[in-house]
């Protein structure tokens, strides 16, 4: 699996990109059918205290996963998007066809 980083409106961050990888290899393993992932990492001004935004796009057979998460911190962003990308590949994984 192939992982791209983009981080928009704010510096690049190597701890992030690890935290990333090691949650994103997880699920590869989980689901061995990923192909790619585009990890996108934006900063917004946002007067409700959130604003900061992790964006997880994968590559897989059929139509392309994507999950959005909006929180105060990009930890807790970056959890909740991979929480929602686990269901979304679950219930992918149960309409392929055994053969």
């Amino acid at each position: 699996m192939t992982i791209n980083y983009q981080y928009i409106q704010m510096p690049t961050s190597e701890a992030m990109n690890e935290l990333m990888t090691s949650k994103l290899n997880k699920l590869s393993k989980k689901f061995d059918f990923i192909i790619r992932a585009d990890v996108f990492f934006k900063m917004e001004n946002d007067p409700s205290g959130k604003g900061k935004i992790c964006e997880i796009r994968l590559s897989v057979p059929g139509p392309r996963i994507f999950a959005k998460s909006n929180e105060d911190d990009f930890e807790k962003a970056a959890a909740g998007t991979i929480k929602d990308l686990e269901v979304q590949l679950q219930k992918r994984k149960h309409t392929f066809k055994k053969y």
